[in-house]
This record gives structure tokens, C-alpha cells and sequence, in this order.
């Protein structure tokens, strides 16, 4: 019997007497207290000075969080900056990219927090709040919210875990595209095409390079405050300082954290627990992690409950499994989701609907591997 993570509840596995490789993750050990680790690399920023010299008593400052579709320690982070900014004028603002505003109730940051900042929830979609600031060398123009414009200071915050096309997640991404043009990020994100848009890859990723050009064109002094995640959805370290020197010193830490070698295989289950299994639109990072792994004609379960639904359509259709996860896929492999969306739902999807994973599993032969926590990992085939 294996246990998958699924949503709001778990989902029981029993494959009978199937020959079963399950993928764990790296162990870790038990992360120093977060408090400390984020005022240790306050303390010892990278290739900035310390941010509290960065600025005057009364400047304005941005901080950027992550929206709900994160899973991050958003209060600890404001808390930390407040401490070293006890006398600047606060600005929060929401990176929700694409995705739409979101309110701030879901975000796990206390109302003390917020008492005296402006908040803004991000709207990539509406252009009267959006400026540009130049055109990268790809193409892509930079447009962002005015709220890093007006600033003095602009802190992102986020926490450094594998992302399937732009290699990891956090750095400059909470400023583009977290508060970007949704029409300038979906040209940003055309770039997972290429073959080097892919989870571990940092150094000569286009989308990754894209988007740190497309920051640089930004006037307005950056810092940067990461955490350094683990597979446990813990903070085992963090990092601070330069938004692009910073982020690679994150990443030195964070990539033995989640690289795994895996055997191939014709049959792969995977999973992944909130948010990521929220929606296929999140989902889609599930397979697009565990495609390396799918053998030339074979079967790809994903098992995500989906209780948000499936997500904007002709983006996750055409934007994100188009050319995002379908050409990762060796030859003729059948991608099927077991998921709480009726099967009218996914039949509008480019998926196929599963009423579970023992039906799909009955249907085919041969080994099988199941990847409980798929989208935090970087898979290396090892057959």
C-alpha cells in the first residue's frame, strides 16, 4: 500500500503484486528555527549591503509575497523585514502573475502585519496599473506594477524549489513575473520550448535569463530575501541579498536537496499535495517533473484531486500542456488524471479522465514507478 499525497485528503494505492519503485525524496534532517535563519542572512547579505543601509527612515518600500498558490512562510518574512525597517512606509504587494488577485486572507499573514502597509493585489490582466520598462533582448517587454516603480526599495521575497521551466522558483520571479503584464509573462513563458527551459537548469535557461534581463531594466534598488525549501515543504535555509547572486547561492544549496536518479519506466503514478494538486493548471508541474521518467509508449498517471478545477482552459490546454509538458513526453504516451473533476471536465482538456489508478494500472504491463511528491523533485532517469 502507498499513501499519495491528493488534495485535502490522501489517496491509498494498493498495486497488488506489480513490480513498484516508489521515488522518495531526499532525507533531511530538522531545520534550524526560521527566525534565525532569516536574520542570519539579513545579517550577511550577498553582494548587497545590509538592507537596513539601503534606506532613510520614512522611504518607501515594496515587499513582495507570493500568492496562495505558493506554499510559503509569508509572515516570517515581513517579520524579519520589519525588524531591520522598524520607520519605512510599507507597500505588500501580492504576486499572483496570471493568475488574478487574491486577497490576502488565504496568505497566513497576520492583520498586525498589514495595519499600516498598502496592499496590492495584483492584476497581471489590467494594464491601467502597469508600466513598461523596455524590451528584453528575447523580446519580451517588461511591464510591470507601478508599486515597484514608485518605490525606493523593492524587496522580493520566495522560497527556492525546483520549477519546471525557469530551473527554480523564487529570485527575481517574484518581481517578474509576480507583478507582471499577464501578456508579457505568457511571452516570457513561451520560452519553456526550449530544451534547456527545464528543473535544475539555471545557468543558459532562456526563461530564467529572460526574466532576470527583464528585472535589470528596473531603476529601482532590489534585495532580495529567500528561503531555501526542502522536499518536507520546511525552510532549511535562507539566503539574502542581490536577487540574481543571491538566488545562485541558493540554488548551490538547494539542488542536491531535490535531485533524485529514478529508473524508467512504462507505467509512472504521480502525485503531489496542495497547492500543487489544487488545479490542473498547478498540476501540470506533476507531470512535466516525472516526464523524463515515462518510457516510449507508456502510461503517465496524475493523481491530483483538482478541487479548484482545471484552471483557465485554453492556457492549460494550449499554453502549459501544448508546449509545456506534452513534448517533454517520449513517443506515444497516454497521460491520464484521476482527479475529483467529472469526466466531462477533462474530456475538454488534453488529458484523459481516470475513474482511478488500479483501472489504469489494469490495462497495461511491466514495471512501475510512483513519484509521491513529484513537482518538488528533479528527476534523473538512471536506466
Amino acid at each position: 500500500m502507498v499513501v499519495l499525497p491528493y488534495g485535502r485528503v490522501v489517496y491509498p494505492l494498493d498495486l497488488g503484486h506489480r513490480q513498484v519503485t516508489v521515488v522518495e525524496p531526499p532525507r533531511q534532517g530538522v531545520p534550524p528555527a526560521l527566525r534565525d535563519l532569516l536574520d542570519s542572512a539579513l545579517e550577511r547579505p550577498v553582494g548587497r549591503p545590509r538592507v537596513e543601509s539601503m534606506v532613510a527612515a520614512g522611504a518607501r518600500v515594496t515587499v513582495i509575497v507570493s500568492d496562495a498558490t505558493r506554499n510559503e512562510p509569508r509572515a516570517d518574512f515581513l517579520a524579519a523585514l520589519r525588524r531591520r525597517l522598524p520607520a519605512v512606509r510599507w507597500t505588500l504587494a501580492i504576486a499572483t502573475g496570471t493568475h488574478g488577485p487574491c486577497g490576502t486572507e488565504t496568505l497566513g499573514i497576520p492583520r498586525a502585519l498589514l495595519a499600516d502597509a498598502q496592499v496590492i493585489d495584483h492584476d497581471g490582466h489590467d494594464d491601467r496599473a502597469l508600466v513598461t520598462l523596455g524590451v528584453t533582448s528575447r523580446g519580451t517587454p517588461a511591464r510591470v506594477h507601478r508599486c515597484v516603480v514608485d518605490a525606493d526599495l523593492v524587496v522580493a521575497t520566495g522560497c527556492i524549489r525546483p520549477h519546471y521551466f525557469a530551473g527554480f522558483g523564487a529570485g527575481v520571479k517574484a518581481i517578474f513575473p509576480g507583478l507582471g503584464g499577464a501578456g508579457a509573462i505568457r511571452q516570457n513563458h513561451a520560452l519553456k520550448r526550449e530544451p534547456m527551459a527545464r528543473a535544475g537548469i539555471v545557468e543558459g535557461n532562456p526563461c530564467r535569463e529572460d526574466l532576470e534581463e527583464a528585472v535589470g531594466l528596473l531603476s529601482t534598488p532590489t534585495f532580495l530575501l529567500d528561503g531555501v525549501g526542502g522536499t518536507d515543504d520546511r525552510v532549511h535555509a535562507a539566503i539574502a541579498g542581490d536577487p540574481v547572486l543571491a538566488f545562485r547561492a541558493g540554488v548551490a544549496l538547494a539542488r542536491p536537496w531535490f535531485t533524485v536518479r529514478a529508473p524508467r519506466a512504462p507505467v509512472v503514478i504521480a502525485s503531489d499535495g496542495l497547492p500543487v494538486s489544487g488545479s490542473l493548471y498547478q498540476s501540470a508541474k506533476i507531470a512535466a517533473a516525472v516526464a523524463p521518467l515515462v518510457a516510449e509508449g507508456g502510461t503517465l498517471v496524475i493523481v491530483a484531486e483538482c478541487a479548484a478545477g482545471t484552471g483557465p482552459l485554453e492556457i492549460v490546454n494550449e499554453a502549459i500542456f501544448r508546449i509545456g509538458v506534452l513534448p517533454r513526453l517520449a513517443r506515444d504516451v497516454q497521460v491520464h488524471l484521476v482527479s475529483g473533476l467529472p469526466a466531462a471536465e477533462v474530456r475538454k482538456t488534453l488529458v484523459q479522465h481516470a475513474d482511478s489508478v488500479e483501472a489504469v494500472v489494469a490495462a497495461t504491463s511491466g514495471a512501475i514507478v510512483v513519484v509521491p511528491r513529484a513537482s518538488q523533485l528533479i528527476l534523473e532517469p538512471s536506466s
